[in-house]
């Protein structure tokens, strides 16, 4: 589906995918890097979220532990809510997902803290970071081995009812998992690792795309020649990129979006240009044979794709 933005600079059309019963633009932004270690400074940061706006995208994921250091909590939602706040009435349609249910420890790991009472805790916390009366999209961050599964997903359904919570999603979680929290609510999206370096996420991307459940790669680019190294077979994109005159990150998301109409990848980003590169693979289409190049060098059969 597209969606016309007479009022846009970037572009007339925008693709759309569902997220429950919404419609938001088919990339969205990842808020994380703009909060953790290596972050640019606040005016960068701000930039960023704006060009992503301006270009159309209409998801920005977000968490309650996006700091540095457990004595940051809440430090990427504030910055979203006053960003968010500063547009006014234009940013009324932008969806907000968070996450609770993890912390930062001090040594600069993460730990999964799913007991009920902590998620309510989070969850008013994170409405008074972003400066909503809702969250729109609320995520269990990561399943706590310490607490019963369902009473953590019970928890998440409790706040919806109380209409804290709009729509409920999980992170991190098993294929086996996502059946079971479907008892309990109505989970509308799943957010797991899949990326060309990291391709466990397949397996819950499949079920998501037979359920209809909105399916959040988190580092979508994982693995790509980014950072000086290139895992094998993701010289692909490069390639492709190159023929097309687009970035390997382009491509790699363009991939992402043809892997399932559910798909709806989260890059990060911590620099206008580099969301605005990203969001313009909404717009942007692989051909088959392509997709067939990209399947064989990273060794994809088509068992592993979604129906």
């Amino acid at each position: 589906m597209v969606r016309r933005r007479p009022d846009s600079g970037w572009g007339e059309w925008v693709l759309q995918r569902k997220l429950g019963d919404v419609g938001v633009g088919a990339i969205g932004l990842g808020a994380l890097p703009m909060s953790v270690e290596g972050r640019p400074d606040r005016a960068q940061s701000v930039a960023t979220i704006h060009a992503a706006l301006d270009c159309g995208v209409t998801l920005i994921d977000t968490a309650d532990c996006y700091g540095i250091g457990p004595g940051e909590v809440g430090h990427n939602e504030r910055l979203i809510g006053e960003v968010l706040a500063a547009r006014g009435a234009e940013a009324s349609g932008v969806v907000v997902a968070t996450k609770g249910g993890q912390y930062r420890t001090p040594d600069g790991g993460y730990h999964a803290n799913g007991r009920p009472e902590h998620l309510r805790l989070a969850c008013e916390a994170s409405l008074r970071a972003t400066g909503r009366d809702h969250i729109d999209l609320y995520q269990l961050h990561a399943v706590d081995p310490a607490v019963p599964f369902l009473d953590a997903v019970g928890a998440l359904a409790g706040l919806q009812r109380e209409g804290k919570v709009r729509m409920v999603g999980l992170s991190n979680v098993t294929v086996p998992q996502i059946i079971e929290a479907g008892t309990v609510v109505a989970v509308v999206s799943v957010q797991n690792r899949l990326s060309p370096g990291s391709l466990a996420g397949l397996a819950e991307l499949r079920h998501c795309a037979a359920a209809g459940i909105a399916f959040l790669p988190w580092a979508p680019l994982g693995g790509l020649r980014v950072r000086g190294t290139e895992p094998a077979g993701t010289s692909v994109f490069a390639a492709i990129g190159a023929e097309r005159g687009w970035s390997a990150q382009r491509v790699c998301l363009a991939w992402h979006l043809a892997l399932a109409p559910v798909t709806i990848p989260i890059p990060g980003a911590s620099r206008p240009g580099s969301i605005i590169d990203s969001a313009s693979a909404a717009a942007s289409t692989l051909s088959g044979a392509e997709l067939a190049r990209i399947d064989e060098a990273l060794g994809i059969g088509a068992e592993d794709r979604p129906a």
